[in-house]
């Protein structure tokens, strides 16, 4: 292969590495678009007017942004409140929806019982550390959720002892951009040289 070729493939890779970021930006938002674009069908087909569609969509807004404050200010509000309980007695859609909030509670700022912690773990082997998102402990036992990179949403849930743990400054944007950077995004040079 000449120098010409190999620097035009070079080009062509650096250009793609380049649009990926966008390209998964804009099917997040495609994929956004086609759900409101399908109620937005629904409302309609069932309204057949834009008033009234329109008006459905400001008052879901006022609505949400009504729970939201109520969470916020005062906790959970009592439309929630019945929800649960009605969840809470239908099998098998009662643990999908109990371990989403955990999941979601898990994620969010509101929720301080949920560990969020990070920690690095040696995984799958001695000598190997990944970065772990603690997601629950039981004395001196901790549940971790290790990710697999660039997918944040996959990975591994295991238990390991606190002391085979060692505790990571990092939140959970910068460990989800160390992970979906597949390690390019990462500044805590001065964490990894104290892991053993």
């Amino acid at each position: 292969m000449n120098a010409f070729t190999k620097r035009l493939l070079n080009y062509f890779l650096i250009g793609i590495f380049a649009v990926i970021p966008i390209v998964i930006i804009l099917k997040i938002i495609i994929f956004i678009k086609g759900m409101v674009s399908d109620l937005f069908s629904v409302v309609y087909g069932y309204a057949d007017s834009y008033l009234y569609t329109m008006l459905f969509f400001t008052v879901s807004f006022f609505i949400l942004v009504s729970i939201g404050r109520t969470i916020v200010e005062k906790g959970k509000p009592w439309i929630i409140t019945i929800f649960d309980h009605i969840i809470d007695r239908i099998p098998f859609l009662n643990t999908i929806y109990r371990v989403l909030k955990k999941v979601i509670a898990m994620f969010s700022s509101r929720d301080q019982e949920i560990a969020k912690d990070i920690v690095y773990v040696e995984y799958p082997k001695d000598g190997v550390w990944m970065a772990a998102y603690v997601t629950n402990r039981f004395e001196d036992k901790y549940v971790l959720f290790i990710p697999t990179s660039p997918n944040p949403t996959s990975g591994f849930t295991v238990i390991v002892d606190k002391e085979k743990v060692v505790k990571s400054a990092m939140n959970i944007e910068e460990v989800t951009s160390l992970i979906v950077s597949v390690g390019v995004d990462f500044n805590k040079v001065a964490e990894v040289k104290k892991l053993p």
